[in-house]
């Protein structure tokens, strides 16, 4: 692989050629890529982004629970660090970019600091975090979580994956043994940066280069249970039914209806629906389904949330029905820094980048960040807006584009 790449000798190809690269560590036979957090797969592209790291100057490192980070030493050591990166974790069988992407684009910028200035005066440090997803143990963002002190190794006891597989085994198999865990969080983050595919067709769809995000969304999921009666599809007269289907029909109904008219960027999904018996002759005693709702607005969200509750307790009434409306995820709506929003915006129009103000609907390592330290979420589009899929693609010349801010972003954050 040519680690040259200077800003006078690189070409634009030259982020694709790493991104090929680092999509053969966990290549599945249909062109995708799955790197589960603490697999044979994922711990070879540690490995193997270790030695590029050290191969190109860097001095790289794992914490105990495997974020890997290459650092270029600044000329003022005890000044707090500039970090940029992503997550090297995939879903199953996902794509090239998600995550991979980030760490690319770091790596591509810091070689191009260094190559064209030296040594900058804040050290500059490119993390592969280890895990995002949640793609297999019910846990996400374990890898900025514990470099912010949202996690300790506690928070990882009694979780298995669907294999009974701890995740302390896992660790332990990978060489980081939990006996020997020493906290990972860090206290000396001066900006974090993150560069990652849109995973959306808005920027596409508006021609746009680059996407800077100033919210990321929260999120709240619940899992919604409706208790009927079971009974004869044949014989049992519609004004005696309780069909806890028919129901769960109405409150879906209601969710979308409701989610339309509350507010534009306000999105609700019922995404799975699990009716007993399940059998076409059989009236369903039982359904559960899932809510998963988004906005910025933590208010907006809290309030809708509610409304639907109380539509819930209608429904419970008017059907003589249980209606069990349970939360079990919450997360709270992430601003980006606003100076360094600014800055984005000021360097890619003074850089002739055609960048527009976006709002992410998924959820990144930027908002673990974004409480902890200034941090700045940078968008390419996505090809038809497909992610976490071996469709996934963004073509070269718009990868160059994010690294072109982030190279700009980096110099004026640890060079000037």
């Amino acid at each position: 692989m040519n680690t040259n790449t200077g800003r006078d000798q690189i070409n634009i190809p030259a982020n694709e050629e790493l991104i090929e690269w680092l999509a053969s560590y966990g290549k599945t036979k249909d062109g995708g890529v799955e790197r589960l957090l603490y697999t044979e797969a994922w711990l070879s592209a540690q490995n193997a982004l270790k030695e590029h790291m050290e191969s190109i100057g860097l001095t790289s490192r794992f914490d105990s629970v495997g974020n890997l980070f290459g650092r270029l030493e600044g000329s003022e050591p005890e000044a707090d660090c500039v970090l940029t990166g992503s997550h090297i974790d995939t879903v199953r069988n996902g794509g090239k970019y998600d995550g991979a992407y980030g760490i690319i684009a770091g790596l591509i910028a810091v070689q191009r600091l260094m190559n064209e200035f030296g040594r900058p005066k804040r050290s500059i440090e490119i993390v592969s975090l280890c895990e995002e997803e949640g793609s297999r143990f019910p846990i996400t963002f374990w890898g900025s979580g514990h470099i912010t002190g949202r996690y300790g190794l506690e928070d990882g006891s009694n979780i298995q994956d669907h294999n009974g597989i701890s995740l302390y085994e896992a660790m332990k198999a990978c060489g980081f043994d939990p006996a020997r865990y020493t906290s990972p969080v860090r206290k000396d983050i001066h900006r974090f940066f993150e560069c990652h595919i849109e995973q959306g067709i808005v920027l596409e769809k508006t021609g746009s280069a680059l996407g800077i995000v100033r919210h990321i969304v929260g999120q709240k999921r619940f899992t919604i249970k409706v208790n009927g009666e079971s009974n004869h599809a044949g014989t049992t007269p519609m004004p005696f039914r309780k069909d806890a289907l028919a129901v769960s029909a109405d409150i879906i109904h209601f969710i979308t209806k409701t989610a339309a008219s509350t507010h534009p960027d306000l999105v609700a999904t019922v995404g799975q629906i699990r009716p007993v018996p399940n059998v076409p002759n059989v009236i369903a005693g039982e359904a559960l389904f899932t809510l998963d709702v988004r906005h910025q607005d933590n208010d907006i969200l809290q309030d809708y949330c509610e409304e639907i509750h109380r539509y819930c307790l209608h429904c419970e009434a008017a059907y003589l029905m249980s209606v069990d409306m349970k939360p079990w995820l919450e997360v709270t709506p992430a601003e980006m820094d606003p100076s360094l929003f600014q800055l984005a915006c000021h360097t890619a129009d003074r850089m002739n980048i055609n960048a527009r103000t976006i709002i992410s609907g998924a959820g990144h390592d930027a908002q673990v960040f974004a409480p902890f330290c200034p941090t700045s979420l940078l968008f390419v589009p996505s090809r038809n807006g497909r992610s976490h899929c071996p469709e996934e693609y963004t073509p070269p010349e718009e990868l160059e584009k994010g690294i072109e801010l982030l190279t700009s972003m980096l110099y004026q954050s640890a060079y000037v």
